[in-house]
């Protein structure tokens, strides 16, 4: 049951469900994969469910909207979230040799570059900026993720800093890496990269709602076909081993639990991101 609660993960008031619950996740293949059980009401106490797919830079402003009760965000986007929602415990997208690519034309410096980026608050563009200090970027432009190869490629930006499954399908488009933003994070930290954060509104028991996404990852990876069409349904004409090897990435332990280690990589992200003045130092405590 999803219950309505103050603080932390325990409900303190009497227990309420609500329904429809609101979900907004992306159409990429992990999300799609994760929360299939919980979008088809095959996990928790029957609430129904509506879902909302959108591109991640459009799901870091619906968050900022307060929009749904749980939200599929940027990890680098929670200081600015953390009034209205609590991160869950699970659902997470953290990993390692899985961050976001620099990619060129064939182009080895940057300085004077003018870069593609996925979104003012993804993790991906802030990984970049602590990467990139001292590298004499010249600008950057918002584009959508799968925009970002094919401006590059035509000549129209002179790198783009890219993410989900093109880091398996950039070659195809003449492309280089010129940095691996996640290798530069596991050199730096040993940690994990914190990538994507699930988030439930404050007002419910976050205790419950965690469970419950629990409960929709554990399904996935019990019954992975029973998810594939849906998957597949979503993955934008994805070559389906393109489609499996992202599940793979992306949809690991720390998806069903983010544990301490997940934790702390969080809080060195966000902790390090506070310090260099590209983020406000979080306004509420994370577990």
């Amino acid at each position: 049951m999803i219950q309505i609660g103050s603080g932390g993960d325990t409900a303190t008031t009497p227990p309420a469900v609500l329904s429809p619950l609101s979900l907004a996740i992306s159409p990429c293949p992990n999300d799609t994969f994760a929360f299939h059980a919980l979008a088809h009401g095959l996990v928790g106490d029957g609430t129904a469910v509506t879902v909302t797919f959108a591109d991640i830079d459009v799901l870091n402003r619906r968050a900022a909207d307060s929009l749904d009760d749980v939200v599929k965000v940027s990890y680098a986007a929670l200081p600015w979230l953390l009034g209205s929602y609590r991160l869950l415990s699970a659902g997470s997208a953290l990993g390692r040799g899985c961050g976001p690519l620099v990619l060129t034309a064939g182009r080895d410096d940057l300085r004077g570059a003018r870069v593609a980026i996925p979104g003012m608050r993804t993790t991906a563009y802030l990984l970049f900026r602590l990467w990139a200090q001292g590298r004499g970027v010249s600008d950057i432009d918002v584009l959508s993720f799968e925009k970002i190869m094919p401006a590059v490629r035509d000549g129209r930006y002179d790198a783009g800093l890219v993410i989900h499954e093109s880091r398996f399908t950039y070659p195809s488009f003449g492309l280089t890496a010129v940095a691996d933003l996640g290798d530069w994070w596991e050199s730096e930290t040993g940690l994990p990269i914190p990538l994507g954060a699930v988030l439930g509104r404050r007002h419910l028991d976050g205790a419950a709602l965690s469970a419950t996404v629990r409960a929709s990852v554990a399904a996935a990876f019990t019954d992975p076909e029973a998810s594939r069409s849906y998957v597949l349904d979503h993955a934008q004409e994805m070559d389906p081993e393109v489609v499996d090897a992202h599940i793979g990435l992306y949809v690991n332990d720390y998806t069903l639990q983010l544990g301490d280690e997940g934790y702390e990589a969080v809080e060195v992200l966000l902790g390090r991101a506070a310090a260099a003045n590209l983020v406000p130092a979080l306004s509420a405590p994370l577990r």
